[in-house]
């Protein structure tokens, strides 16, 4: 997970819960953060501790892509 690269990932507080959608560079390390509560504002106040999907992209141009076609599908 921690390989070159990016990833668009979505986290969750609970089953059917409030997902969160976002880019990285590092995996691993966002998924900690969120676990710690650190991070935005967002994931901290709802908690979004479970890492329940994530995808792998070469460059960030395509992350970004996937991520806003994601929020577009979930958060509209």
């Amino acid at each position: 997970m921690r390989g070159g690269g990016y990833f668009v990932y979505i986290m969750t507080n609970r089953r059917r819960g409030t997902p969160y959608i976002g880019v990285t560079n590092n995996l691993f390390r966002r998924t900690a953060e969120h676990r710690a509560g650190e991070g935005s504002l967002f994931a901290r106040k709802y908690r979004l501790r479970k890492l329940v999907h994530y995808e792998h992209f070469a460059n960030v141009q395509d992350a970004i892509a996937r991520e806003k076609l994601l929020n577009h599908w979930c958060c509209n």
